[in-house]
């Protein structure tokens, strides 16, 4: 079936349905087993502690193979093993660990069924539930994109080939139906594609969550390290020493063409508290950090040719933070 038939029925849902799917969903998934065990101790398995004991929810533990044997907040952490043999055969799984560092949703899943897991779902439709904690970054409600139906039917028009558009169905396919099986594998280097990106020997590039340098060390190869200037803003801690560990190993004169921001990147310059020590996956919004940030148009002294935006939900305000320069 062609991408843009798969797209009209992907949209054609009415707003009430998708509504009453949002509010239901895990409840039918899970046929309303209130015994749950959440696989992920980390900021999302918290995050969703939280919501269920709102609801009067206690969930029966974590699952974490790191910290197997303590509590993270107030909450027993056991081996997948040990939770699959209590529970497995009776008891909802929710799988709460979402990271570029982990194994995909797929291989999460997988891996619990292995173990003996009757009923193992993943985390969103918890989100959709307990939809106050949305946007969580780049998930959020269905019925929000259904309700710019026009518009995103608008932005896949705007694709010139059909990899691309494969691409946009199934991004919009998982925004609508939590379906991580119809996701693409990632491409290698996905932002420098020699197809589609033509840089000067002068070009300045913005790096707008620059984890630990990773996308630079790239843009250094696929520019043979013939640029002007980079920009490089990233607010987690350990982010940031991992960054200037791999900026040290680069030759001086890489280094001397490269300015690093201990910001994170939004519409206008304040400070937002931010869950941090999650890698790639740390986020402002949310934890109990803070920390400063800053809007490309007041910290850039130039504009860019490029610049990469991938600050986990923070990209809109970020762009609108960056109207002057572009």
């Amino acid at each position: 079936m062609p991408f843009r038939d798969q797209l009209e029925i992907l949209v054609s849902e009415s707003e009430d349905a998708c509504r009453s799917r949002e509010r239901n969903t895990f409840d039918e998934l899970t046929g309303r087993n209130s015994h749950i065990i959440l696989f992920g101790s980390g900021g999302l398995g918290r995050k969703v502690l939280a919501a269920f004991r709102e609801d009067g929810i206690e969930p029966l533990a974590f699952v974490d193979n790191k910290l197997a044997g303590q509590t993270v907040d107030a909450l027993n952490v056991l081996t997948p093993a040990e939770a699959a043999a209590r529970w497995g055969q009776s008891e909802v799984f929710v799988v709460t660990i979402w990271a570029a560092w982990a194994d995909t949703m797929q291989e999460q899943i997988q891996s619990l069924r292995k173990l003996g897991c009757k009923n193992v779902v993943s985390f969103i439709p918890v989100l959709w539930k307990y939809s106050h904690l949305l946007p969580h970054v780049q998930v959020d409600l269905p019925s929000r994109a259904l309700a710019q139906k026009s518009q995103v039917m608008e932005a896949f028009d705007l694709c010139a080939d059909e990899d691309s558009r494969g691409e946009f169905v199934a991004q919009v396919r998982w925004r609508l139906l939590g379906d991580f099986e119809a996701l693409n594998e990632p491409i290698r280097d996905q932002y420098w594609q020699g197809d589609i990106v033509r840089l000067k020997q002068d070009t300045v590039f913005a790096d707008a969550g620059a984890f630990d340098g990773d996308t630079f060390a790239q843009f250094v190869e696929f520019s043979r390290g013939k640029f002007r200037a980079a920009y490089l803003f990233e607010p987690d801690s350990g982010n940031l020493r991992s960054l200037q560990k791999r900026l040290s190993a680069m030759p001086e004169a890489i280094r001397n063409r490269v300015h690093v921001f201990a910001s994170a990147v939004a519409e206008d310059d304040y400070d937002v508290s931010f869950q941090d020590g999650s890698g790639p996956s740390s986020a402002p919004g949310a934890g109990r950090e803070v920390v400063h940030c800053v809007s490309l148009d007041h910290a850039l002294p130039e504009a860019p040719d490029f610049i990469k935006y991938d600050i986990e939900g923070f990209e809109l305000l970020a762009l609108n933070g960056s109207r002057l320069i572009i």
